[in-house]
């Protein structure tokens, strides 16, 4: 045979599932974009078309719904600890499962007390509106030993509107930048960070918590760093999320500099003393980098950050 198969996997993608927790009059959403895939021994159904070792992608869907009513959504991780543990346990074939899973936020609507009684309620807790802020992202891969679980965030952005410079840099005949000691710092995070847990053997992480602190410490860098370079608010908001958080050893980020460009205002006799900007979409500088505890190997692929 002058070809032989390499690297399969199969399964069904993006499964939008939306798990409603009544908890009595209070209700509670979590709202899951999931992924499967599945890879074991396949060679058969790609050399000769023979399915006897396929698990239907339809039923991967139809255990992703039934799951979240078995089992419920305590967490994205969780959820996606679930499933993967099934597809590798009652799949001889199956051998390693990876399950990659979006997850989007929303927050209770306040109401005003006197709607509420206008419409006869004495509380609302069942009306939500979208949060905007970013999209919590999770992978989950399980062989049947070892877990390997990467949590993160997309689409977050930030901005400092000033305690950003950039000067000093390497410049050459077609270097038009001129140096800034006051300028705006934005960016939409993309990140990425790995945890230390591998095995059913050691205390499994409160995901929600490790999630939630994971942001605050990422956010407080971002605001407390007086940048010289956005590379140095990056290594910043690593080093602060390993140094406070134990359970992750990795941590890679994809920064976008979203450029904001003072605009001359001189023709039309105006000062434009820092007020005045122009925010450009493209190009843009993308600044990427993974972040460490020392000692440890980096494990989280490249490309699951980058363009």
């Amino acid at each position: 045979m002058p070809t032989i198969l390499g690297q399969n996997q199969y399964g069904k993608a993006e499964n939008r599932v939306v798990k409603i927790t009544r908890d009595g009059a209070t209700h509670h959403i979590k709202d899951l974009n999931v992924s499967v895939a599945l890879s074991g021994d396949m060679e058969e159904v790609h050399y000769s078309g023979s399915n006897a070792n396929v698990l239907p992608t339809d039923t991967t869907k139809n255990t992703v719904f039934a799951f979240a009513k078995e089992h419920g959504i305590e967490s994205a991780e969780q959820f996606g600890i679930h499933l993967a543990r099934h597809f590798v346990t009652s799949q001889e074939p199956i051998q390693r499962a990876r399950i990659r899973i979006e997850e989007y936020a929303w927050e209770r609507i306040e109401t005003s007390d006197a709607n509420s009684r206008f419409i006869g309620a004495d509380d609302v807790k069942h009306s939500f509106v979208r949060k905007g802020q970013e999209t919590r992202v999770s992978q989950i891969t399980y062989d049947g030993e070892k877990w390997e679980v990467i949590s993160g965030l997309k689409d977050l952005t930030v901005m400092n509107s000033t305690n950003s410079e950039f000067w000093g840099y390497v410049k050459d005949k077609y270097t038009t930048l001129q140096e800034a000691y006051d300028r705006i710092l934005a960016t939409s995070v993309s990140g990425r960070w790995r945890f230390n847990w591998t095995d059913d053997e050691q205390k499994m992480p409160h995901w929600e918590k490790s999630y939630e602190q994971v942001k605050k410490h990422m956010l407080h860098a971002f605001a407390e760093t007086y940048s010289l370079s956005l590379q140095q608010t990056m290594y910043q908001m690593g080093s602060r999320i390993i140094n406070n958080r134990s359970e992750i050893d990795e941590v890679r980020f994809s920064l976008p500099n979203k450029h904001h460009f003072l605009v001359d205002l001189e023709p039309f006799g105006l000062k434009n003393d820092n007020e005045v900007y122009f925010a450009a979409d493209r190009p843009y500088g993308l600044i990427e980098a993974t972040i460490l505890r020392d000692g440890c190997e980096a494990r989280i692929p490249v490309d699951m950050t980058n363009l």
